[in-house]
């Protein structure tokens, strides 16, 4: 059924989508524990109480927030797999294109992974977490494609490091304006991905790296 913009079931989603951006936004800034319904309420110019009638309460705005953020970067990893078959470097500038994007739309919800998630109920938690190992084996998968020598335990240290790097946007200022900070991240990434890293030597020696 389509919905018109001026109807009350679709007021009504949107004054809980700004909500939950209020939301997103305080705890990041001043952690889980810091915030009350009532904090929120007030920055959003309705009583604690009325809250309610939007969410259970504060895990569930947490739910909220993170919960479809998981399901998208999954969706979206897999589609530049899908996009890419055979070609790993093209799926790896798509991903780090998608994903650079994301972090400098979403500083906020990043922090709240960082910072909160061990504050939700066990079963959300369980659930987003899988959806972040499923994301990160996208990752690995496409670093496979590039470096076949890797095992698939390196690729992931490759993901992650990849993932410090691109995820760094809670902790950076707005000094450098949105379209150079995101050619910073995607140039950074990109060149950490595609060094050519030697297969590990017998006995443990240290690796080395030299540019693609």
């Amino acid at each position: 059924m389509t919905v018109d913009a001026g109807t009350p079931a679709r007021r009504s989603r949107s004054r809980r989508d700004e909500i939950l951006q209020i939301a997103v936004q305080l705890f990041a800034s001043r952690g889980y524990h810091g915030v009350s319904m009532d904090n929120i309420g007030a920055a959003a110019g309705v009583t604690g109480p009325a809250l309610y009638h939007h969410f259970a309460g504060k895990d569930a705005m947490l739910v909220a927030a993170l919960m479809p953020v998981s399901d998208r970067l999954l969706a979206k990893g897999r589609e530049c797999l899908d996009k890419h078959p055979g070609d790993p470097a093209g799926a790896l500038r798509e991903l780090v294109e998608f994903h650079v994007e994301f972090a400098l739309d979403e500083p906020a919800v990043i922090a709240l992974h960082l910072h909160e998630l061990d504050r939700l109920p066990d079963e959300p938690k369980r659930k987003i977490r899988r959806l972040q190992r499923l994301y990160v084996e996208v990752w690995v998968e496409v670093i496979n494609g590039l470096h076949p020598h890797l095992t698939a335990e390196e690729a992931r240290v490759l993901a992650h490091a990849a993932f410090g790097l691109m995820n760094s946007t809670p902790f950076i200022g707005t000094g450098v304006e949105r379209t150079r900070r995101a050619a910073l991240l995607r140039t950074s990434t990109l060149a950490a991905l595609n060094q050519t890293v030697e297969p590990q030597r017998s006995g443990g020696a240290e690796t080395t790296a030299e540019p693609a």
